[in-house]
């Protein structure tokens, strides 16, 4: 009985105490869920602005999809239109908002690849439904439907707005 008294007295407080720190340390060390979905809000926000702002420079006219996606469709192409594990050939160029040359289908040949099954960004597997064989579009992709907040690996850094310009040639 004295024993675990004496445990009571001299382990608890200390536990406790740790815990407390820790807890406190915690919630000191970085923004919490809010700050950090208050933070996404404003660059999801400065994102969208500069791409408007790119529209407008440049005189296109293009949409916004309901997922940020900004797109002009060119030639819609003929047939059906392109849905989940259709096979296409694709011709591509892309670049940064700010004209940086990243990747073209001029260099390492079209793109064969499986829609939904590929690893593309999320915005151009959405752009891609909107069209048919022979279909030609451009697409802006905000960072969350490109590379997101790590880039690709390669040409494209983090956080950036990217330009696809593809052509559709044939569907398999």
């Amino acid at each position: 009985m004295k024993i675990r008294l004496l445990f009571l007295i001299l382990f608890v407080p200390g536990i406790i105490s740790c815990n407390s720190g820790q807890k406190r340390e915690n919630s000191q060390s970085g923004p919490g869920k809010k700050e950090m979905a208050e933070l996404n809000k404003y660059m999801v926000q400065k994102d969208r602005e500069r791409i408007q702002n790119y529209i407008e420079r440049k005189g296109l006219e293009m949409t916004e999809s309901p997922a940020g996606l900004w797109y002009q469709i060119k030639s819609v192409g003929n047939g059906n239109y392109l849905i989940e594990n259709d096979r296409i050939v694709m011709e591509y160029e892309c670049s940064l908002l700010d004209g940086t040359y990243c990747y073209s289908s001029k260099e390492s040949g079209p793109k064969e690849l499986v829609l939904g099954r590929s690893e593309m960004p999320a915005g151009l597997d959405q752009g891609l439904k909107m069209l048919k064989p022979g279909g030609e579009a451009l697409f802006i992709m905000p960072p969350f439907l490109a590379y997101g907040l790590t880039g690709d690996g390669g040409k494209i850094p983090p956080r950036a707005i990217i330009i696809y310009n593809v052509t559709i040639h044939q569907q398999n």
